[in-house]
This record gives C-alpha cells, sequence and structure tokens, in this order.
C-alpha cells in the first residue's frame, strides 16, 4: 500500500514538472496512443488536450502516417530523431510545422513508448516563405523595382579614418569583380551598409539583391528557403524556388554565416564550386549566376578554431576579405557621425539642436562603443528625442552612458592620439615589409623575424594592404 502511494506521488510529481516545461510534450505508448501531452504541445497544435489524451496518435493527426510521424517511426525504429522537421494537418485542418527530437522509453531494456519534444516554427516558416514570395514577385515587376531592393552606396558610408577611407576605394574596386566576397568585424559596424553599397558599385546593380540571416531560423528551414522545394519531398510541400534562383542575376547575402550548421555550410561549398542548385526533394540541377557575400561578426580564424566554419568553405570565400573596423578604433568618426546623426533627428523630429557641449564629447570619447555605430546612432536618437534645450548635455544621456566619468580631454590630445595610431601603423608596415625583404618574400620566414604566428601576419598583411 504504501509503495503505490509512493508510486502515485512520483507520478504526480513527474507530471506536474512535465506540465511547467516550456516546450511541446507528447509521450504515447507502443500502440501509438497518447498517454501524457501538455498545455504547450496542445497550443502548438491548436487542440485540447482531452482531444488528444487516450486517443490513436492517426486519428487526431490524420495528415500523418507511419512513414511521416517521427513518434510512430521512433518507436518502430526503437532509434531517437533529432531536430527533424514536421509538417502535418491537426483534426480541426491547421497546419502545423514543427522541429522535434524524438526519445524511445525503454524501461527495464523493454521499450514502452515514444516522448517527443517539439519546437513550433509555423509562424516563422510562414514569415520566411512570404518573404520568399515576396522576393519572387519583386523579381518580376521590372528593373527599377529590383533597384530599390539595395539603397545604400558608398557614398553613405560616412567617416574621416584614413584606413576606413582606403577600405572603401578597395572595395568599390574590386565590387566589379564577380568572386565572393567575406566581410567580416563586430555588431553594428555597418556590414550590411558595406555589401549593398559593393553590389550598387557592382555590373550587377540592375539584378535583385536579397539578403537572408542564417542565424535567424532553423537549419531545416533555412535549407529549403535558400535552395528551394519540390512537391512532395515531405508534408505539405510545394514547388517553391530558393533565394539562390531568385537572386539569380545579382547579389546573394548571407550574414552570420557561422550560424549555419556544417551539412549546410558543404552544401553551400558545392552551389559555389557547381554554379548549380537542386531543390529539396528534387532530381533536376538548376544553374544560377549569383555572387555570394557573406559576413560574420567573429574573426575567422576564431570562427574555424570553435569548428563555426568549415575550412574549405573559407577558403572558398576567402577570396576578397574586408575587415570593418570597430568604431573604438576610429575615434575621429565617434564625434563625426554624432554631428551627422543630429543633422538627420533634426529634420525628422523638427528640432533645432546645434550639437554635444564639452561635457558629453568627452563621454563619447571615452565609451567603448561595444554595439559601434548602430549604439551610437540610437544613443543620438534616444538624446535628440528627450533633449529641451539647443544642445545635448549630459542631463539627456542614456542611463548606461550616466555613469562613465569624463576624461579632461583637449582637442589637441585627440589629435596628438591620431596621429600616434597613425605613426604606429606605419611603423607596423615598415618592419612587416623589411621582414619580408629579409626573407625573400617567404612568410613563413618573416613570421619567424616578426616573432608572430603565421596566420596572425597574413592577417595583418591583408588588413595593412600589404
Amino acid at each position: 500500500m504504501r509503495l503505490n502511494s509512493v508510486s502515485n506521488v512520483t507520478e504526480e510529481i513527474l507530471s506536474a514538472i512535465l506540465k511547467c516545461i516550456d516546450e511541446a510534450i507528447h509521450v504515447v505508448n507502443t500502440d501509438g496512443i497518447t498517454i501524457f501531452y501538455n498545455e504547450v504541445a496542445a497550443k502548438h497544435d491548436g487542440l485540447e488536450i482531452s482531444e488528444v489524451i487516450g486517443k490513436p496518435l492517426l486519428s487526431v493527426f490524420p495528415s500523418l502516417n507511419d512513414q511521416s510521424s517521427t513518434l510512430l517511426k521512433v518507436i518502430e525504429t526503437k532509434k531517437p530523431i533529432y531536430n527533424e522537421t514536421q509538417s502535418f494537418v491537426n483534426l480541426h485542418g491547421r497546419k502545423i510545422d514543427t522541429v522535434n527530437s524524438t526519445l524511445p522509453i525503454f524501461v527495464q531494456g523493454e521499450l514502452i513508448g515514444a516522448v517527443e519534444i517539439a519546437k513550433d516554427y509555423s509562424q516563422i516558416k510562414q514569415l520566411s516563405e512570404r518573404l520568399v514570395e515576396i522576393q519572387k514577385s519583386l523579381n518580376h515587376r521590372g528593373t527599377k523595382t529590383i533597384k530599390q531592393q539595395s539603397g545604400y552606396t558608398f557614398s553613405d558610408l560616412l567617416t574621416n579614418n584614413k584606413h576606413f577611407k582606403m577600405i572603401k576605394k578597395k572595395a568599390e574596386k574590386l565590387a566589379k569583380s564577380d568572386s565572393p566576397i567575406l566581410v567580416y568585424g563586430e555588431s553594428g559596424t555597418g556590414k550590411e551598409l558595406f555589401v549593398q553599397s559593393i553590389h550598387k558599385a557592382s555590373s550587377r546593380a540592375a539584378g535583385p539583391f536579397i539578403a537572408q540571416n542564417c542565424a535567424a531560423i532553423p537549419e531545416n528551414l533555412l535549407e529549403s528557403i535558400l535552395f528551394g522545394t519540390s512537391k512532395g519531398s515531405y508534408t505539405g510541400a510545394v514547388d517553391r524556388p530558393g533565394l539562390f534562383e531568385l537572386a539569380n542575376g545579382g547579389t546573394l547575402f548571407l550574414d552570420e554565416l557561422n550560424s549555419m550548421p556544417f551539412d549546410l555550410q558543404a552544401k553551400l561549398l558545392r552551389v559555389l564550386e557547381d554554379g548549380a542548385v537542386r531543390r529539396i526533394g528534387s532530381t533536376n540541377v538548376t544553374s544560377v549566376n549569383v555572387r555570394v557575400i557573406s559576413a560574420m561578426n567573429v574573426y575567422p580564424g576564431l570562427a574555424m578554431e570553435a569548428n563555426q566554419l568549415r575550412t574549405d568553405l573559407f577558403y572558398r570565400l576567402n577570396v576578397l576579405t574586408f575587415e570593418l573596423m570597430p568604431l573604438r578604433q576610429r575615434k575621429e568618426d565617434i564625434l563625426y557621425l554624432s554631428d551627422v546623426f543630429i543633422s538627420q533627428y533634426n529634420k525628422q523630429l523638427r528640432k533645432h539642436v546645434s550639437g554635444l557641449d564639452e561635457h558629453v564629447k568627452s563621454i563619447f570619447l571615452k565609451h567603448q562603443w561595444p554595439g559601434n555605430v548602430r549604439e551610437l546612432k540610437h544613443t543620438i536618437e534616444y538624446m535628440m528625442n528627450v533633449c529641451e534645450g539647443s544642445m545635448l548635455t549630459g542631463q539627456d544621456l542614456p542611463m548606461m552612458l550616466k555613469n562613465i566619468q569624463p576624461d579632461a580631454v583637449s582637442d589637441q590630445q585627440i589629435r596628438t592620439s591620431f596621429v600616434l595610431r597613425e605613426h604606429l601603423k606605419e611603423l607596423e608596415i615598415q618592419l612587416i615589409n623589411d621582414a619580408l625583404d629579409a626573407s625573400g618574400g617567404n612568410i613563413q620566414q618573416a613570421a619567424v623575424l616578426l616573432d608572430i604566428p603565421r596566420q596572425t601576419l597574413q592577417y595583418k598583411m591583408k588588413k595593412l594592404n600589404i
């Protein structure tokens, strides 16, 4: 009696825990009858718990069968399935899209059922498919509409920094090439604006510019968005072109490439090598003429060390490489861009703010700006909205900047710091060139002479345009 009481209490505790988990959980026995189904799963599937508990799985989800149901497949194979997409129609005719991890349940070596943990991405998929349809319709509306998809040019990349000006000039020159480009830099440095500028300066400017963030959606969905789908490739699949086909004759921008799973990176590499795509579930191959530009918010070497980026894909993309400097490394742009943003928000908010007072200037120059230009712009936007005078003062600063103690920095000191950095850069260039001359151009030997790793020397040579 006591044993049964303990068993019942344990079962109640387990049931309470499963009900509190913020993911959909569905458990069936070996006959495919649902024995547990939490409220999150019911909400995802558009059903009531009472409509599912104690019912055969296929009677509640009639669009599934023994092969397409991940739960029934696991019961049959006794093997787990991880992160598999599933599309189905529920009892009320509503279409549901999920990503499932499904595991067999064994007790004392005997299979007693299967448990499934599901994540609903119906809305994400619908939005992504809608995006693809919008891109497709834009491509059919003519050249004028296509040009409007990418509105930034190199003239929009504002800077007073000499090194960044050199990067702009180099990018404008290499924009005419069709070779892949890899852009890396911290979040907020303007990578997409930079990439759009390359597209507008290229021979593909009249073609489509399509951007996709690789970290925004699940792996299986990203694959179908990039390469397209063929009718019948999975439940609910229709014939739909992917972004590679839609970007034909133009540019495809893949942001946060290091977030793309390794298997998908391999497929991307094949498209880059062959210039052809195959829709999911299709045997037909379609040739595409697309320039791929990728971006990352981490240094590629670090991404490869962390197994976030395939080395073979990196070397294929690394034909043309650009590093965008963080704002803290081009301090002369902090006050310059502040004035630009103030002017923009004066027009937008119908104000007449003349600039920053000396207190705010000192704080801005001391702040490290981890969010880079994006953070600076949002800071100015906030201050312009709350300010009541003709100058932006310390009273207008956002809370996180009010705690910074300003340094007494004169204009002469600021100019001196800029000059010092330029001299250090010139010295670094001279030392590298001397080492290369002494080694007869052998990078490995030059690295030994400089007492730095070979990869570091190659990185510095690219950065300094040696």
